[in-house]
């Protein structure tokens, strides 16, 4: 159950990242990304005409979903409004996580039923781990650049 909002809030944190640096920086992290995904992933030619489309499409419905959604609320916790939140407040709050979380989890669950059909069950686990080690590194490097 720990994970369940684990994940989320890590990947709201890289999406933070993205804000932050605008446009531009998302689109080189973006590159990168498909560089070490490609390498890892080691997809034929056929697979990858196939792959690429589905999982950008998935990936800026999931951007969209966290910038939409779970922005205000981030922003309203940031700024203070936390301590000054009623109980009423924080369940709508709430709510709305657990909403933007299932929403998260359904577009992953579609990808992944896309994909099985393209990459294989395999490569999806593949696709999982190079994902979760880009991340690590690209979190790496945020606290590099900031300490």
């Amino acid at each position: 159950m720990k994970t369940k909002y684990l994940l989320p809030l890590l990947l709201l944190f890289s999406l933070s990242i993205f804000a932050q640096g605008g446009k531009e920086k998302r689109e080189r992290i973006k590159a990168l990304k498909v560089s070490f995904l490609t390498t890892e992933l080691n997809l034929t030619s056929e697979e990858a005409a196939k792959f690429w489309p589905v999982y950008n499409a998935f990936e800026e419905k999931e951007f969209d979903l966290r910038h939409r959604k779970m922005r205000g609320l981030v922003r309203k916790l940031d700024e203070g409004g936390l301590d000054s939140m009623t109980d009423k407040e924080a369940l709508s709050y709430l709510n709305q996580l657990e909403a933007a979380d299932e929403e998260l989890f359904k577009l992953r669950q579609k990808l992944i039923a896309d994909l099985k059909t393209i990459i294989g069950p395999v490569k999806i686990l593949r696709l999982k781990k190079a994902e979760d080690e880009f991340n690590k590194r690209l979190l790496a490097k945020y606290k590099e650049r900031k300490g």
